[in-house]
Formats: C-alpha cells, sequence, structure tokens
C-alpha cells in the first residue's frame, strides 16, 4: 500500500469585518471546501483581516497591526476546534503573539491536531518590513510528525532563506509546509521560486499558501496563488508543479503526495540532491557551518 498523505492549500482572502464572528465564518466556510485532506495549510498573518473589526481602522497606522494579538485566544479556539470536528491536522497560518516578555510579537505558526495537541513555530528569519509591526524572531527549526510524514514549517521569508529547509530536511522532513503573506507579484514569485528550488535541492514536497484580498490601506494587499510543488523528475510533474489554485482570489487547491515514491527519487532519480549535497559536505564544510551557526 502506497504511503501517502493528502494536503489542501487553503487561500485565504483578507475582507473587511465587523467583528471575529465573520472572521470565523469565512474560516469555517473556506475549511469546508478541504474534505478529505488529512492536512489544511492556511496562509501567513490572514488573521490580519482582524485588523479591520475596530472602527476606524483606516485612520490607523500599520504598525499597530500588533493589535491583532488581542485575538489570539479566539483564534486558537477556533481552529482547535476545527482541527477536532474535521479530523484534521490544520497548519493555522500564522498570527501575532504577544511575546512572552510583554516586548513585541512574535509572528507564530500554530499546528492544531484532532487530539488536541498543538505545535508551535516562530518565525526566524523576519521580513523586513515587520520589524515595523514590532515583530521578534525565533531561535528554533522543529519538524513535527503527522502519521508517517514528517513536517517542516518555513514562513513566507524564511522559505527565502535556504538554511532553513536544509536544516528541516536534515531533521527528516519529507514536506515543507509555507504559509506566506506577499504584498507585491515580485514578493509573491520571491517565494514561490524559492519554494520551487527548496523542493528540488531537498527532495521533498511543498506546500506555498499565499494570504490574498486587500481590504485597502493601512493593510498590504495580499498577493500570489497557492501551489503544492515536488522535485522535477521522473514521476512528478516535469515543472514540478503537482496543483495550483486561482491567483489573487480565495480558493483551495488539494493534492495526494506519495511518500513512497519521494524517498524512491531521493535513491534512485535523476537529480539525487537530498544526498549529493552531502556527499561533498567537506567542499563546503566550513562555509556552511557558519551560515548554519547564524540559525
Amino acid at each position: 500500500m502506497s504511503n501517502s498523505l493528502t494536503v489542501a492549500a487553503a487561500q485565504f482572502e483578507m475582507r473587511e469585518v465587523d467583528g471575529f464572528g465573520a472572521f470565523a465564518g469565512q474560516v469555517r466556510g473556506l475549511l469546508d471546501r478541504t474534505d478529505g485532506a488529512d492536512l489544511v495549510v492556511l496562509p501567513e498573518l490572514f488573521t490580519a483581516a482582524l485588523f479591520t473589526a475596530r472602527p476606524g481602522w483606516r485612520a490607523d497606522p500599520v504598525g499597530e497591526l500588533s493589535r491583532i494579538a488581542d485575538y489570539t485566544d479566539d483564534y486558537g479556539a477556533l481552529l482547535q476546534d476545527l482541527a477536532r470536528t474535521r479530523g484534521q491536522v490544520i497548519v493555522a497560518g500564522s498570527h501575532l503573539v504577544r511575546a512572552p516578555d510583554g516586548d513585541g510579537v512574535h509572528n507564530t505558526a500554530f499546528v492544531f491536531f484532532p487530539d488536541g495537541s498543538v505545535v508551535r513555530h516562530i518565525k526566524t528569519h523576519i521580513f523586513p518590513a515587520e520589524a515595523g509591526w514590532g515583530t521578534g524572531e525565533g531561535d528554533a527549526l522543529e519538524p513535527f510528525r503527522v502519521g508517517s510524514v514528517t513536517v517542516g514549517v518555513s514562513i513566507c521569508y524564511e522559505t527565502e532563506i535556504p538554511e532553513v529547509a536544509t536544516v528541516l530536511t536534515r531533521k527528516g522532513a519529507d514536506l515543507i509546509v509555507s504559509p506566506s503573506y506577499t504584498f507585491t507579484p515580485a514578493g509573491f514569485w520571491r517565494v514561490r521560486h524559492c519554494a520551487q528550488a527548496r523542493a528540488i535541492e531537498n527532495q521533498v514536497y511543498v506546500v506555498h499558501c499565499p494570504t490574498t484580498g486587500d481590504p485597502g490601506a493601512p493593510l498590504s494587499p495580499g498577493r500570489g496563488r497557492s501551489s503544492v510543488l515536488g522535485p522535477c523528475d521522473t514521476g512528478f510533474a516535469p515543472d514540478g508543479v503537482l496543483a495550483e489554485a486561482a491567483p489573487d482570489t480565495e480558493d483551495v487547491v488539494m493534492a495526494r503526495l506519495d511518500l513512497d515514491l519521494l524517498h524512491e527519487n531521493r535513491r534512485t532519480g535523476a537529480a539525487t540532491t537530498h544526498t549529493d549535497r552531502r556527499r561533498r559536505a567537506s567542499v563546503y564544510r566550513d562555509y556552511a557551518d557558519e551560515l548554519l551557526a547564524g540559525l
């Protein structure tokens, strides 16, 4: 029997909302379109839509985006309930959470499991614009298990940092999920091209899921299209694209990932980069150690 996992990228469209209830209803409706998926991925900071819930929000500076952290408990309760009732593992994009010491916020990805357990990943490399929201960085890269599949989280800009995927893959990741929120077509393509590169160089699957929508200033619009990516090799799509959503709108895309095929590709594929990147490690060991020390 094939070792497989069905994944869904739930591409959320930011809209103006009048409260958490309206936001929750949109999330439920979107996830209702993911029936049959074992693992669902939502985008980075899709909870930014909650910035619009306060009257007069258009006059507020974007530097106050950190106030969406006030919804952390409601957000967690909503997604945990959905994971339980739907029987799915939900990578609930990311959300701004107040730092434990009260100094700023962390861009945090939450993974909710049907059994009530929760995994958290704090973004280790923040995009320059995030500094204006008082966002600090995390310092840990730890994959988690979904059945027999090892999954790592790489939030948006982290996907542009090759060492993040290298660490996750060396810790056993078969799949890397990349929730993102990019403000321009150029930003989207940076992450998308890098996600494809990470899939090729590490021989892993990647689910890239961007936030879309444009509620208006001061929020930046979300640009992009979700995709499920794999190595460009025999048995996979020649361009590495297993599935792709409609651009710049709310959509869901699903794909079945064959892990046996992936592992066989690592052993016998035309390009065995997963192994060969280590085989000549002595050539670049000092350089690699210097880079990885910074993670």
